[in-house]
């Protein structure tokens, strides 16, 4: 069912909460803030969530845009994490694009951003499952490889240029 090889999130035993993740690229910590008992050597889980919103995000906007030969030299996301008195988590997006785009083309772009694949994981929900296994899951020497995510991109582009 999976078209990626797992992420490998261990703990390190430092501090009272670091764990190192083993990605594409260079593995790298997460961690909670000193003042929560961790070393603050990396973000926090809610931040690499925020985090993950906020590259596809981008990532979507930048693929759209190329297509469109818009003239887009960057685009900015921030994205911050609160939850509410029900319980309920909220991640709020303010985006920022840089090139001279007129208001349609801007609009459709807001548009396209509403539609990034992991916002619509979050905002859909997933399910999760989890099972006990008696080896480790996995080995640092062989990182993980995303497939799905760009191709999840794309469609979201193809299927929007259908739209108008």
């Amino acid at each position: 069912m999976s078209d990626s090889k797992p992420v490998l999130v261990e703990t390190t035993g430092a501090g009272g909460h670091q764990v190192a993740i083993a990605a594409q690229g260079p593995t790298f910590f997460a961690d909670e803030p000193a003042e929560l008992g961790g070393l603050a050597t990396g973000p926090t889980p809610y931040e690499l969530l925020g985090g993950a919103l906020g590259a596809c995000t981008a990532m979507t906007m930048q693929m759209y845009t190329r297509r469109k030969a818009w003239p887009v030299a960057r685009v900015q996301v921030a994205v911050a994490h609160s939850r509410d008195a029900d319980g309920r988590d909220h991640f709020d997006r303010q985006i920022y694009v840089d090139g001279p785009l007129d208001d349609t083309q801007m609009a459709r772009l807001m548009e396209i951003a509403e539609r990034c694949p992991v916002g619509k994981t979050l905002s859909g929900g997933a399910s999760i499952s989890s099972q006990r296994v008696s080896s480790p899951p996995g080995h640092a020497h062989e990182p993980p490889r995303d497939t799905m995510h760009e191709p999840a991109m794309v469609k979201v582009c193809d299927d929007f240029d259908k739209t108008g």
